[in-house]
């Protein structure tokens, strides 16, 4: 395991890399997608997963921070620009349903074999656990802030069971009461200060605003449910020992969703991954160390 501090200048500015915006049908789902072209002598593809009530804005700092990558971005189905999951039959909004957008993008737009996956949170669940049904789909597989331990047990049940209880309030309560729980910013402001551990005030007004302006980007109070109980079911402990893919795992080691001790037990779970474990950062790497979180996967990724 490595063990990094954050950057004393990991500044939280701004997004100004231009991307493409496209759309792709998945599920009946109109799945919005940004590609980040890139800058000076390509590095290779970067296909990137966000986490629980996300969307691809939460990533834009890791995406400046390798310009020379390509970053292909979606947003997950019922979830930012995307439509949720729709018609007969439609998936789940769940970690399957939400595989089906990597493998839709993958060959959709015919990703080359050296591609590599990346996801944050609740995305590391979701593209540990496509790899491991797809083995051989993707060249290497990075893991910010990797889900190590189940939110069910433990120090976080309690939290976790009072937050399921909020998201299943505001998808049963009528219509306008329960969005407007759920898309409170008192609340959101609440969450926000419980998981930011950064005492810079320009990350900590960074941090707020991106939550403010984009965490209430869900499609219905249902989908938002659906998609909360996935992301507390599922670890990507379940399936680490299947990946045979050379990974990457960028933890924090202040992050109350995976202690230092669970994501040392995750690394030695894969077949072949390294631990980059920064000191004193929380479950917000992408937001508040992304240079540091960038100069590990360089350095993995060469």
């Amino acid at each position: 395991m490595s063990q990094q501090s954050p950057a004393p200048l990991d500044p939280p500015l701004i997004d100004d890399r231009p991307s493409l915006r496209f759309a792709l049908e998945v599920g009946g789902s109109t799945l919005v997608v940004r590609s980040y072209e890139p800058i000076g002598a390509p590095a290779g593809t970067i296909l990137a997963i966000h986490g629980f009530r996300g969307d691809h804005h939460g990533l834009r700092r890791i995406v400046n921070a390798l310009p020379r990558h390509r970053f292909v971005i979606p947003d997950l189905p019922g979830f930012g620009d995307s439509g949720p999951f729709a018609g007969e039959g439609a998936p789940a909004h769940d970690v399957t349903g939400h595989g089906m957008v990597i493998e839709a993008l993958r060959t959709a737009l015919e990703l080359p074999a050296d591609t590599v996956l990346l996801g944050h949170s609740y995305g590391s669940v979701v593209t540990s656990h496509y790899l491991a049904a797809h083995p051989g789909a993707f060249s290497r597989l990075v893991l910010i802030n990797p889900i190590c331990e189940l939110a069910l047990e433990g120090s976080a049940a309690i939290t976790t069971k009072l937050a399921e209880f909020y998201y299943a309030a505001g998808a049963f309560l009528p219509g306008r009461l329960g969005e407007a729980i759920l898309r409170s910013r008192l609340i959101v402001d609440a969450t926000t200060a419980a998981m930011v551990t950064s005492s810079d005030p320009a990350t900590r007004a960074y941090v707020k605003a991106q939550h403010r302006a984009y965490f209430a980007g869900f499609s219905s109070p249902a989908t938002l449910l659906e998609s909360y109980r996935a992301s507390v079911a599922h670890t990507v402990l379940e399936v680490a020992a299947a990946i045979e893919a050379p990974t990457l795992l960028v933890a924090g080691s202040a992050d109350p969703l995976g202690s230092v001790r669970g994501q040392e037990i995750l690394a030695g779970t894969f077949p072949h991954a390294e631990l980059e474990m920064i000191q004193g950062v929380g479950h917000l790497i992408h937001y508040e160390t992304p240079g540091t979180a960038a100069a590990a996967i360089e350095r993995f990724l060469a």
